[in-house]
């Protein structure tokens, strides 16, 4: 049962119940619009001379939370850097980016891990070009280790066995973060693949099994495994 204090019972620092009611109460931060932090992520790679070549967002069904991926105009052989973005504005989810690539002949999209938050939360001095620089810097550094995995997987061969074992891992032990269901068409389009770019049985052909099976998915959920897809296969002995 809740108590109530008298009216004019002192408290902390001598405060009466009706003093400390009436006291101020700090506002909570307005957050910032999705539109809005997108446009100043353009505008922080602009300053970097990286353009856009191409954007897609997804939004939850209350609009409080988005994901996107903006595909830049530096290439490496087969695929086009990208930067995801996730935003929420119901504190669920923080404000971060993550380094990805888009393949060009299916389109796929690829991250090299989960979001990284570039801010704890927005406070009253919260700088969104300032916080978004440190984040793109990052993403930036990360580039070049993201070609260097692309390179090693596409020179990993990988036994049927293997490629089993791991979609095992990933769907039936549940190690990845993405549904259950989509384990035969990861099993089809490994085993059967509809390009001959992957017809190898290597790492890269599995990473395209996944984030190809993963446009089944509708689009925040397809983010969302994209983005775990990543350190997941990090994970996996070399």
């Amino acid at each position: 049962m809740e108590h109530l204090l008298p009216a004019d019972c002192p408290r902390l620092g001598g405060l009466t119940w009706r003093r400390f009611q009436s006291l101020k109460q700090p506002q909570p931060t307005k957050p910032v619009p999705h539109h809005t932090i997108v446009e100043a992520l353009v505008e922080t790679l602009s300053f970097r001379q990286i353009g856009v070549v191409q954007e897609e967002y997804a939004v939850s069904s209350d609009g409080m939370k988005m994901f996107g991926v903006l595909d830049l105009e530096t290439q490496m052989e087969g695929c086009r850097f990208s930067i995801g973005i996730r935003n929420s504005h119901d504190k669920s989810i923080r404000l971060g980016l993550t380094a990805g690539l888009r393949v060009f002949v299916c389109s796929n999209m690829a991250f090299s891990g989960d979001f990284t938050p570039v801010l704890a939360k927005h406070t009253k001095s919260f700088n969104l070009i300032d916080t978004l620089s440190v984040g793109v810097d990052r993403i930036q550094r990360n580039f070049e280790p993201l070609q260097r995995q692309v390179e090693l997987w596409r020179k990993t061969q990988i036994t049927d066995e293997t490629a089993k074992l791991i979609f095992y891992s990933a769907f039936i032990d549940g190690k990845l973060e993405a549904p259950r269901s989509l384990l035969p068409e990861v099993h089809r389009l490994y085993f059967e693949p509809q390009y001959p770019e992957f017809s190898a049985r290597t790492m890269w052909s599995l990473s395209n099994a996944f984030t190809s099976a993963f446009k089944k998915l509708d689009p925040v959920p397809q983010f969302k495994a994209t983005a775990k897809l990543g350190g997941f296969l990090a994970q996996l002995p070399n």
